[in-house]
């Protein structure tokens, strides 16, 4: 009973905890990306390209940009199952929301949003049967050492 982690016990708290550490992560990974894209064209940075809808857009550098800072972003955290990818991206959205004030309206948000959540739930899903699928070695020699 020792040897299992809380399988046993609901806990809110720790659920609460590490949903609140993945988007601290995300959103530092994220901003990193931005920074560094930022810093190839010197534009200015600003919670603007995280959390504004209006910025990610095909017609503008920046919005050019802050778009490929995301699918970067998605290529970082790509080792993260289904389900921690959608709930980064649902509360990415609810801070979307909470920032501008009403739900995102724009389709370029949403073609990137599901474009990152679906590669990042592709190459999680890949690395994930790529390690399970590996060979188990078995040892057929008995041990000398008992």
């Amino acid at each position: 009973m020792g040897s299992h982690f809380r399988s046993y016990v609901w806990d809110p708290i720790l659920i609460i905890s590490q949903i609140i550490l993945m988007q601290c992560i995300y959103y530092s990974f994220l901003g990193l990306w931005l920074a560094g894209v930022d810093g190839l064209v010197h534009t200015s940075r600003s919670l603007d390209q995280i959390f504004s809808y209006e910025v990610l857009g095909f017609s503008t550098t920046q919005g050019r940009l802050s778009m490929m800072a995301f699918i970067l972003n998605s290529l970082t955290w790509g080792k993260q199952c289904l389900d921690f990818t959608v709930t980064v991206h649902f509360f990415h959205m609810i801070c979307c929301w909470i920032y501008n004030a009403h739900l995102p309206a724009a389709l370029s948000w949403w073609l990137v949003n599901v474009a990152c959540m679906a590669l990042m739930a592709v190459i999680g899903e890949y690395l994930c049967m790529r390690t399970e699928l590996r060979a188990i070695p078995v040892n057929t020699t008995p041990k000398s050492n008992l």
